[in-house]
């Protein structure tokens, strides 16, 4: 019962590092250029400017659910239309199916763990990342279906 506990312990601080690597990865994409499409949805920019940010606040803080109403620096509406998010449920279940898929591998392949630790590694893993699934499934929803173009003159 001993070895369950440390591996319970020792899993628990791999996946908050692993959960640490990824995000503070995702600052340093801040170097890239703004005018993509790739680094416009990395960096969480507006798509029609590509320069305003659509959060108020990084997926690290606590308030990682506060949208701007409009672009800071075009005034573009981040809310096209009434209930516009709701298909972003789609995308962000799409990247927990990805993460449970990724851990029931990993799992299988590094350890030999009973089916608890599946169960719990996932549930785990899908609150650490609640953030990032939320924030750049709406993200990756408004540049893919908001019906805004980015326009070259706005972005100055």
């Amino acid at each position: 019962m001993e070895s369950i506990s440390e591996f319970s312990i020792c899993y628990l601080h791999l996946m908050l590092r692993l959960a640490y690597w990824l995000f503070s990865g995702l600052r340093q994409v801040k170097a890239m250029p703004s005018e993509t499409l790739l680094s416009a949805i990395l960096q969480g920019k507006c798509p029609h400017c590509r320069k305003g940010k659509i959060f108020k606040h990084s997926a690290l803080s606590i308030r990682f659910a506060e949208m701007n109403a409009v672009c800071p620096h075009c005034g573009v509406s981040f809310m096209p239309e009434p209930g516009f998010y709701i298909g972003a449920m789609y995308i962000s279940y799409g990247f927990n199916v990805i993460l449970l898929i990724a851990i029931g591998i990993g799992l299988f392949v590094l350890t030999d763990s009973p089916d608890w630790v599946y169960i719990v590694s996932i549930i785990l893993a899908s609150f650490i990342f609640i953030p990032f699934t939320f924030s750049y499934s709406r993200i990756i929803f408004l540049h893919a279906f908001g019906g805004l173009k980015y326009d070259p003159e706005r972005s100055h």
